[in-house]
């Protein structure tokens, strides 16, 4: 979503609470696209990450469509209210996928051009690694990362989703990206495989 886009957002949530006509609609597909990026980066080391990302997103858009009538517009911005949503239910997602069991495919009759178990192996390693330094920020600093790096969200979005200036996002980035490097360096444990 682009800076324009974004004032969109607000928009349509007010032409949606005035009770214009498909401003809901385009407002849910605006807010699709916005959480399926936060949801797949959030939930990308889970099993079935793709299925999860999908069904979280669908779980904020059904929760932003409950919670639109009691939305009051208090200066913050409506990402930031969606954001708080998309955290919920990510979080309840990891919860659950903790407790699921994990299907597992029949054995293939033939070789396939996917990622053998090595190479599976050496990407959930590297997964855990990235995961225990991410863990080594504070929750802010973590969320800023997530946003930027792994769902790909410009500052000015990023600073939208937490309720920052675009600056000072980019400011905390770069701390947390020499706070990362530091660690990795400090603690050979936490380096990812080349």
């Amino acid at each position: 979503m682009d800076s324009s886009e974004a004032g969109g957002l607000q928009a349509l949530a007010t032409r949606a609470l005035s009770g214009e006509q498909g401003a809901v609609a385009d407002l849910l597909a605006a807010v699709r696209r916005l959480v399926h990026r936060y949801c797949r980066a959030k939930l990308g080391r889970l099993p079935g990450a793709d299925h999860a990302a999908e069904d979280a997103a669908q779980e904020v858009c059904i929760a932003v469509l409950t919670a639109l009538p009691r939305y009051k517009d208090t200066g913050r911005p409506f990402e930031a209210f969606v954001y708080r949503i998309a955290a919920n239910k990510v979080a309840d997602a990891q919860r659950a996928s903790y407790r699921a069991p994990v299907p597992t495919d029949d054995v293939p009759d033939a070789a396939t051009a996917e990622p053998g178990p090595e190479q599976l192996a050496l990407d959930a390693f590297d997964a855990q690694t990235v995961g225990r330094l991410l863990d080594t920020l504070p929750p802010k600093l973590r969320e800023i990362i997530t946003l930027r790096v792994g769902a790909g969200m410009s500052a000015e979005e990023t600073g939208r989703a937490l309720d920052m200036t675009a600056g000072a996002v980019r400011v905390a980035q770069h701390r947390a990206m020499q706070k990362l490097r530091k660690t990795a360096l400090e603690d050979a444990s936490l380096q990812v495989a080349p």
